[in-house]
């Protein structure tokens, strides 16, 4: 499995971004697809996850500094997820990571180990 994310760059203050991750190699019938960020000098850290089977309820979860502002959802191609960014902070800025799991959770697990798929960062750098 592959990911690749796009959508990343520069915007100020109060704007609005939205990051899309696609993941090939395989369907997923189950699969959870998340971003994770790092900013500099920091740990990397969850923001946004989407859960999904197609024998089950689609369950999502956010980190507490992003909810409310940010908004993840699956995209129209099959195994791509979109990740909408309002209200940018300086402190969202970050390189931003998808990452994928090909297991379904009811309670979805926000540690990054669990993630056995990482695609390549993106940028986001939001400016004051």
């Amino acid at each position: 499995v592959q990911l690749q994310a796009y959508g990343g760059g520069l915007v100020q203050a109060g704007g609005s971004l939205r990051l899309s991750c696609a993941a090939s190699g395989r369907t997923f019938s189950s699969a959870t697809m998340g971003w994770f960020r790092q900013a500099p000098g920091k740990e990397r850290e969850f923001v946004a996850a989407i859960s999904w089977s197609i024998w089950s309820t689609t369950k999502k979860t956010y980190a507490d500094s992003v909810k409310g502002r940010f908004t993840i959802s699956r995209g129209s191609a099959k195994n791509t997820v979109d990740l909408q960014m309002n209200s940018l902070k300086p402190e969202d800025t970050a390189v931003y990571y998808c990452a994928a799991d090909t297991v379904y959770y009811t309670n979805i697990d926000t540690r990054g180990a669990k993630y056995e798929y990482w695609g390549r960062g993106t940028l986001v750098t939001v400016s004051s």
